[in-house]
């Protein structure tokens, strides 16, 4: 069974063959080619072509209007490393423009897609748009042990593509389940690499951030090429899922504008815009649960988001995100009612029972070559889990087994368990209550 949806799913930006179709203006344009080949020191079209992410004649429609301003020169074809293209230089009429432009912005290179284009490209491949099936998200989560019913509510929910509440105890899988739902979404979105809001220029593709998938190669000896047939100031990329925990705040889901290159960073929402965007351990960042849960208020109800420029002019951007915050803290401890209700679904992970524990001690056991003992299990069911009031949590297998692979390579015995090593692990995965003097 294939659980990977298909990219054909997602419909591609349709590539440009002018320059009207980038939907840019010819003085942004003009100034973007400038500086690149002053930065860059690009003389020839096809290299050009690479960097600004526009077909070769939109590079040469550009280069000839520049040409008749008297802001480049053509070099001739016998230059070196021209490979037999026309090559081209700044005049210094284009020197001086280009310094003059790269005083009010230091961005080059790709031409980045107005923000009303880049907005019907979310549409085309909305998050909320993807069908997930039980079988798929059982198998990306099919390293982890969970009850039938739990995913009778993530399914749903993940298939939705609102915002999910994930709480409980600590240690039961909660960052785990997050990151398999983003496994389960498993197709191919397109990442502008930079977008234009009214003159201004913000990068978006992150590579930290984007996971460039691979790109078809067109079969040399066939007549018709099909492949990467689409609009190349974006990059065809895997979901994007960004993961934030105790350092999240809230000037990091704002527009990040450098005052040395006056350029903006997209922040971490809309990087993460046909994908997954994670807040775990909430509860535990600097700024108050209700703080941040108000902050995404507009964009869980009305799919947009407000940023703000340097100058105060604030504008809407896409919001097509799954938004995934995981706590250790009961709801109603850290949010009011009006905030739990625009948060779509509440979903409690909570530990296994008894039954579910030894299934995942198994697993785990069989996983790391650790042989089971009937007396060491005994033990540590009937002697030491009372003590703690027979509460278990999915992360305790792989402590004590992972302790006790540590105690027989020390030793040097061959893997095993024993009440012996249970005690010794289990001292390892509690600290006893006691006074230290200082």
């Amino acid at each position: 069974m294939n659980m990977q949806p298909t990219t054909s799913t997602v419909q591609a930006p349709p590539p440009c063959t002018s320059m009207a179709d980038t939907g840019l203006t010819p003085v942004m344009m003009r100034d973007i080619l400038l500086k690149t080949m002053f930065r860059m020191n690009l003389e020839i079209v096809s290299a050009l072509e690479k960097v600004l992410a526009v077909p070769n004649r939109v590079v040469q429609e550009l280069m000839d209007d520049c040409r008749g301003q008297g802001l480049v020169e053509a070099l001739g074809t016998l230059h070196a490393n021209s490979g037999g293209e026309m090559g081209y230089r700044l005049s210094d009429a284009g020197k001086a423009r280009a310094l003059d432009a790269l005083s009010q912005s230091e961005y080059y290179g790709a031409m980045p897609v107005p923000m009303a284009d880049y907005g019907a490209q979310v549409k085309r491949q909305s998050v909320r748009d993807i069908q997930i099936t039980r079988d798929q998200l059982t198998s990306a989560m099919g390293h982890l042990i969970l009850p039938p019913a739990l995913l009778d509510h993530l399914g749903p929910a993940v298939g939705s593509g609102r915002s999910i509440l994930m709480y409980g105890p600590p240690g039961n899988g909660k960052s785990s389940i997050s990151n398999g739902i983003r496994d389960a979404l498993g197709d191919k979105i397109y990442i502008p690499r930079a977008v234009e809001y009214n003159g201004q220029v913000i990068t978006v593709y992150d590579p930290i951030v984007h996971s460039r998938a691979e790109e078809i190669v067109d079969d040399p000896n066939s007549l018709r090429r099909t492949s990467n047939k689409f609009d190349k100031r974006y990059v065809l990329c895997e979901r994007p899922t960004v993961i934030t925990g105790g350092e999240l705040t809230l000037d990091m889901l704002d527009l990040k504008y450098n005052p040395t290159a006056r350029t903006y960073t997209a922040p971490l929402q809309f990087k993460s815009a046909g994908g997954v965007f994670i807040v775990d351990d909430l509860g535990r960042q600097a700024e108050p649960p209700q703080a941040l849960i108000n902050r995404w208020i507009v964009p869980l109800e009305e799919n947009k988001d407000i940023l703000a420029l340097q100058s105060g002019e604030k504008f809407e951007v896409p919001f097509d995100t799954l938004v995934i915050f995981s706590t250790n803290f009961h709801p109603n401890e850290i949010f009011d009612k009006a905030a739990l209700r625009r948060i779509f679904f509440k979903i409690k992970i909570d530990g296994p029972d008894q039954e579910g524990f030894l299934k995942i001690f198994a697993m785990v056991a069989r996983k790391k070559g650790m042989p089971l003992d009937e007396a060491a299990l005994v033990h540590l069911l009937k002697t030491k889990y009372p003590t703690i009031g027979d509460i278990y949590a999915n992360y305790q297998p792989v402590f004590l087994i992972d302790q006790m692979i540590s105690i027989c390579e020390f030793e040097g015995i061959p893997y095993q368990m024993s009440p012996e090593l249970i005690d010794r692990a289990w001292a390892n995965m509690f600290v006893s209550e006691e006074h230290i003097e200082h």
